[in-house]
């Protein structure tokens, strides 16, 4: 009997140990039902989520600061966790590939999937500018540019389908994310009217980047990409285009390269060389690095900087 009492004690005291380290480091806590357990994708859903929902949410990207959104496959551990929780919201548009491989194991399970881009007006992937994914097919291809965030206006959007989302899983909370989505829609509705007064009265409209992240900023402020990749950063140009874009930027005397928040590819460090252009950073904020992590960077303390840049890039 003794010996049985000695086997209870060290299994419940075991028990206790792992339920102390059982968490891992920046998973969501299932157990507490007083607020909705979240999984999202891209930066600004992540953002956009944890603003709405404030008290309510305990928000989670599956990606890793400097993780590419277009390749990015998560561990069967995140998957897991992933079906365990009340909401899964991500872009779509075809964005996140690894969306389409979940479909069966998660149709049994009770986490609500969430488009973010629902709604929302898809650019195709050539359309409004020169150099498109058409023209940097490396097989991972897009017939639609999933890059709707960088648009104030379809940021709107996503931010109501987040919102209505949260409201479905949490109607006792409707008021609270009601209010916090017309703080930030509000917001959004300022940023748009900045961006608009900057390219608006620019020098120049040609912008001459290392990603074609900025159709939509093309399609609704008159910018002109002159991209270098494609719609993934993976979609590399052929010899002959590498010579169109180098020949483009020279007629139009660009003096800025953009790049975005990640180091730089070898094909766009040729192009600066070539061009004798100057580097600037431009954020896509499609996923964030290690440094906006540790700065506590939000959705438009990135576009604030944004628009400083542009203001650079765009003059004469």
């Amino acid at each position: 009997m003794r010996t049985k009492r000695f086997f209870i004690a060290l299994f419940l005291i075991t028990a206790f140990i792992l339920a102390g380290c059982g968490k891992e480091p920046g998973q969501i806590n299932q157990n507490n039902k007083n607020t909705l357990s979240v999984y999202t994708t891209i930066f600004p859903i992540e953002d956009f989520a944890k603003k709405i929902g404030g008290d309510h949410v305990e928000v989670k990207s599956v990606y890793p600061a400097g993780a590419d959104a277009h390749t990015y496959e998560p561990t069967m551990k995140t998957m897991m966790d992933i079906a365990d929780s009340d909401l899964l919201i991500y872009n779509g548009a075809g964005l996140e590939a690894f969306i389409e491989k979940m479909e069966n194991s998660l149709k049994n399970e009770k986490v609500l999937k969430v488009e973010a881009s629902k709604g929302v007006k898809l650019l195709s992937s050539t359309e409004g500018h020169e150099h498109g994914e058409n023209d940097h097919d490396d097989g991972h291809h897009h017939d639609k540019d999933p890059h709707i965030w960088i648009d104030p206006e379809n940021a709107i959007m996503m931010a109501e389908n987040i919102k209505n989302a949260l409201t479905e899983k949490m109607p006792s909370a409707k008021d609270d994310f009601e209010n916090n989505y017309q703080e930030l829609k509000e917001k959004l509705e300022q940023l748009d009217k900045d961006l608009s007064t900057v390219i608006e009265s620019a020098d120049r409209k040609e912008l001459l980047v290392s990603h074609a992240a900025y159709g939509y900023w093309e399609h609704r402020y008159g910018l002109e990409q002159i991209s270098i990749t494609g719609i993934s950063s993976e979609n590399e140009p052929s010899q002959k285009q590498l010579q169109d874009i180098i020949e483009t930027a020279k007629e139009h005397q660009i003096k800025y390269i953009i790049y975005n928040q990640n180091p730089s590819t070898k094909v766009v460090d040729t192009i600066q060389k070539e061009t004798g252009t100057k580097p600037l950073t431009l954020h896509n904020l499609e996923y964030i690095i290690q440094k906006d992590k540790e700065n506590k960077e939000d959705y438009f303390s990135i576009m604030d900087k944004n628009i400083e840049t542009l203001k650079k890039a765009l003059s004469k």
